[in-house]
């Protein structure tokens, strides 16, 4: 796959009001602004210092005409002095807004994460991965590199085309005339056939890529390759990837001849003909050699700047559309939660559970009702099983429960107060969640666990993982609790990661339970033991489960079916199983059957 390039970045135009917002950087900066506007001081003396480099080169050349050693060492050492100077105001420059940049940035980040992890999951439904982690990493790279040098330099280069005029008019009018009319101009020209050549050398690269891409599929399907001896087919498909990318690089070798020819023969064809006429104009007595030379040095960097500053403007457009990205996500509305550890998520809550006429469609699919008048009571102690068909809405409970995403119609109510009185640490902080897929982080099993209470004590961990039958496989592993999970925890098995899961729960201690299919997905042997450790999980607090495997939920208090978004039948298990043409004991003598 062909990665995602800087170069790839989207430019915004510079408005008023992309410039404005662009401008809202500098309320990160905080008690760091200063170093910004030193930095601009700084930067005008460098610009200052190299445009007297050219005026005393020239005076140091004209001393050989006055033959006055006196003089020439006078301006040599002027020269020595410039040099020193623009170093230290360089120095000054760079370490001043690289300061400003990374503390500015560091903000920025801080904030940006900050509110995205407090953003709703409506949000996360309906946004990519890549996009959001492209906006925290390409963006604030792109801002980070502009605020750093390209600014300074389009200054710079500004600094360096008005003054190099100015200074160029005041040496000789004649020749300045047509230095503008010819080396602006040409600059400009080799400035847009060279973009025109790094856009065509862009195509090159993505044919590159996506004969790679035939090679990684190739590879990573060789066996399926091999089966059907397609090795023909796939050397074609190559092959013709191949001569595409030999086509257009071969065209694009003929434009960079054409680039060169117009660098050598247009550009310093321009610089022979300001010189040309510039031996003329001393020849004739109205200028200096020195003056001369110190002309040719002021259209050089004038021709240099007009070259450079197009580019460095196109960076500027890219960072202030990369800037518009960033506060787009900045001016998204979080939930409301602390973003430092909060005592009142400890507030107990004794677990009593009802949905009242509960009715919901997912933002993104609003015509669609997933849940349908619900209403269900579940009270402290009580294990509740949800069941029926794929689709029907029983995750969407858990989400509701968990105020993941809001409700269109009827309360949920806990211990008689509705979910949206609870402020969110507190409702949250007393439930816990342990899904068919479980989700481990990359550090160590220790590290997992003590994710459900992150300043829980060794012994308390040692007893979750007790408790919820890992303690033995935990022990079996050389680095024992230190175990690197690997990303998502792939380095366990699924029995393994389920169980991690429950001893993060356990160690949690919530009043409120939310089993999403836990055991669906695991063989007999590790059902058995994940089950025995969600049955020590489930005792002394409200547990709602979510079930694929109908064993599992025969203890049950009470059993929900819910189909198309209704709860269509409710009782226990023995109570359901003798219901006529009942969903539940269709489904019961299917999968008995089927076992």
């Amino acid at each position: 796959m062909a990665r995602f390039k800087e170069n790839d970045l989207p430019k915004s135009k510079i408005t008023a009001s992309s410039l404005s917002k662009a401008s809202l950087i500098f309320q990160y900066a905080g008690n760091h602004r200063w170093k910004f506007y030193i930095g601009l001081i700084f930067l005008l003396l460098t610009g200052a210092t190299a445009l007297a480099f050219p005026k005393l080169m020239g005076m140091l050349i004209d001393c050989v005409k006055n033959k006055d050693n006196t003089q020439a060492n006078t301006i040599a050492l002027g020269l020595v002095v410039i040099l020193f100077l623009q170093s230290i105001f360089s120095f000054f420059r760079l370490s001043l807004f690289v300061n400003f940049t990374e503390n500015t940035l560091a903000n920025i980040r801080l904030a940006l994460y900050s509110n995205l992890v407090k953003l709703p999951m409506s949000f996360f439904s309906q946004k990519r991965v890549g996009e959001l982690n492209s906006r925290i990493s390409s963006d604030i790279t792109q801002i980070q590199d502009t605020l750093t040098s390209t600014i300074a330099e389009f200054l710079r280069q500004f600094i360096l085309i008005i003054g190099g005029v100015i200074l160029l008019a005041s040496e000789s009018i004649k020749l300045t005339l047509l230095m503008l009319s010819v080396v602006p101009l040409v600059a400009i020209a080799a400035v847009i056939f060279g973009r025109f050549i790094r856009r065509y050398s862009k195509n090159v690269q993505d044919k590159v890529a996506e004969s790679q891409v035939i090679v990684e599929e190739t590879l990573q399907g060789i066996s399926i390759v091999k089966a059907f001896a397609n090795e023909w087919y796939e050397i074609a498909r190559y092959n013709g990837k191949i001569s595409e990318v030999v086509k257009i690089a071969i065209k694009g070798g003929k434009y960079r001849g054409y680039f060169a020819s117009f660098i050598i023969f247009c550009l310093f064809g321009a610089i022979v003909a300001v010189v040309w006429f510039g031996v003329r104009l001393s020849i004739s007595g109205e200028m200096s050699v020195g003056q001369l030379i110190s002309f040719v040095l002021y259209s050089t960097f004038v021709g240099a700047s007009f070259g450079g500053i197009a580019e460095l403007y196109s960076q500027i457009q890219k960072a202030i559309g990369a800037t518009e990205r960033v506060f787009e996500l900045l001016e998204e509305t979080p939930e409301k939660i602390n973003s430092q550890q909060n005592s009142a998520a400890s507030n107990k809550i004794q677990g009593n559970v009802s949905f009242k006429n509960v009715a919901f469609s997912y933002p993104s699919r609003k015509e669609i009702k997933v849940l349908k008048d619900v209403s269900f009571t579940a009270n402290f102690g009580q294990k509740i099983a949800i069941v029926g068909p794929s689709g029907v809405g029983k995750s969407t409970i858990a989400s509701l429960l968990l105020r993941f995403y809001d409700i269109e119609g009827g309360e949920i109510l806990i211990d008689g107060k509705s979910i949206y009185d609870f402020d969110l640490e507190t409702l949250r902080g007393n439930m816990s969640i342990v899904p068919q897929d479980v989700i481990l982080f990359g550090g160590t099993i220790r590290e997992n666990i003590a994710y459900g209470k992150p300043d829980a004590s060794e012994e308390e961990i040692i007893l979750a993982s007790q408790q919820a039958n890992a303690f033995s496989f935990i022990n079996g592993f050389p680095e024992k609790m230190e175990t690197i999970v690997g990303e998502r925890g792939i380095q366990l098995s699924g029995g393994q990661r389920q169980r991690i899961a429950i001893a993060r729960a356990l160690l949690k201690n919530p009043s409120i339970l939310i089993l999403d299919e836990a055991t669906s997905s695991l063989d007999s042997e590790s059902e058995k033991l994940v089950q025995e450790a969600l049955e020590i999980l489930m005792q002394g607090r409200t547990s709602i489960i979510i079930a694929h495997r109908l064993s599992t939920i025969r203890s049950a208090d009470q059993i929900l079916v819910l189909d198309k978004g209704q709860i269509t039948e409710q009782g226990t298990h023995k109570e359901l199983i003798t219901l006529e043409n009942g969903i539940y004991k269709n489904l019961s003598n299917l999968q008995f059957s089927n076992s």
